[in-house]
């Protein structure tokens, strides 16, 4: 995970304009992810975010059933700390949340200083925070422009990592969808959706049987036409499947490429070691860009792993990279030829760069980006298989 978070936080919030607020208000000292609605959920959660500090809002219509909930909670995980959240005029609401043993209460709308500033107070009185340092590393290839482009990038890249010897996951989520498999002539019967239906058998016999293998052992996840779009998947269905997959994967390389802003996508980004921010020469895709990425930064979502990859470039047209670093106010990590020949006839035999044009710029450039991704995750052990134990045991 991103060095940059230090502490993760749970939440079950009304809505996602108070978990918006919640998640700018804590920014600065780590992620806060929505942690569904149910009791499982929770506990699930807890056990593979090593989270102590749990926010659950309150509200006059459901107070019974929420303050069961953190009865429950606190039954099940004693040393939780947990923060009820609510209006802070009803005096009721707050009776019902310190009677279920929240540790303290916070209005809604409150001050981004006054939150931070009581997590901070909880946390000095909490258990020092556990981390997993057995996850494998994840890169992210996000931009908002939906084209074939982003797969065939992010399958290279994948192949790259893999044949460094890193046990590889390609995780393809970007729009159009399943266009990884397309491009390396593969098929495959078990998709995104079915691993979120299937999370709790998500182990080693499981990814080797049913995980499509590519070139040199990688192994490929991709969209089905029929699965549900990302931003209705819930943001902890989502944490508990990349924790997961981070334990049976040295090396992750998402693809999401033409995916609209949402929660489960935010999710991706705060959960990143690398985020690869994809953009042409264009001034229509650089304003779309940037227009996501400038709403991120006043959200306080931490960007400090993202770099800009411009691809499709041509160095006589105008804005040239630099120009486009200072744009997007981010460092750029490679700078791919349009190459229209070497795309095409890639994308039309169903082969890699590597096999078709192993000299050519473009296939050097992702071989070179690729070798980068690899070192980052070079040293990590290999996974381990303790999610699995703790998330079936948290499902009892």
């Amino acid at each position: 995970m991103s060095d940059s978070l230090s502490q993760t936080f749970l939440a079950i919030t009304r809505n996602n304009t108070d978990l918006e607020w919640l998640q700018g208000a804590l920014a600065p000292l780590g992620q806060v992810v929505s942690a569904g609605s149910t009791l499982d959920e929770l506990l699930a959660l807890v056990d593979v975010t090593f989270a102590s500090l749990v926010f659950i809002g309150l509200d006059r219509e459901h107070v019974v059933a929420q303050s069961a909930l953190i009865e429950g909670a606190l039954e099940a995980k004693p040393m939780l700390a947990i923060v009820a959240l609510g209006d802070g005029m009803d005096n009721q609401l707050v009776l019902n949340a310190m009677r279920a043993g929240a540790r303290d209460f916070v209005a809604y709308g409150s001050r981004s200083s006054e939150v931070a500033g009581l997590v901070r107070r909880l946390s000095k009185r909490l258990p020092p925070v556990t981390t997993n340092t057995q996850l494998g590393g994840l890169t992210v290839l996000y931009g908002t422009q939906s084209n074939a482009d982003g797969a065939l990038l992010a399958s290279h890249l994948a192949l790259v990592v893999q044949k460094s010897g890193q046990h590889t996951l390609l995780l393809d989520l970007g729009l159009p969808r399943g266009d990884s498999l397309a491009l390396l002539g593969l098929e495959s019967s078990f998709h995104f959706g079915d691993a979120l239906r299937h999370l709790r058998r998500l182990d080693t016999t499981l990814i080797n049987s049913a995980f499509t293998s590519a070139e040199d052992g990688l192994r490929i996840l991709a969209y089905a036409t029929n699965d549900e779009p990302l931003e209705r998947t819930s943001a902890a269905e989502l944490y508990m499947l990349l924790s997961a997959l981070r334990q049976h994967f040295q090396h992750i390389v998402v693809n999401l490429l033409g995916q609209p802003d949402s929660e489960a996508l935010r999710t991706f980004v705060s959960h990143c070691d690398k985020l690869l921010w994809y953009t042409d020469q264009s001034v229509l895709d650089c304003r779309r860009n940037l227009a996501v990425l400038n709403l991120w930064r006043e959200k306080g979502m931490k960007l400090e792993h993202t770099r800009l990859l411009v691809d499709g470039y041509i160095k006589s047209c105008a804005p040239d990279s630099e120009t486009l670093s200072k744009s997007f106010g981010l460092e750029v990590i490679a700078v791919l030829p349009l190459s229209p020949d070497v795309r095409l006839n890639a994308k039309n035999q169903g082969q890699t760069l590597f096999a078709l044009a192993p000299r050519e710029p473009l296939t050097q450039g992702l071989k070179s980006l690729g070798e980068r991704l690899a070192k980052r995750s070079a040293n990590l052990e290999k996974p381990s298989h303790n999610w699995l134990d703790r998330l079936l045991r948290a499902g009892k």
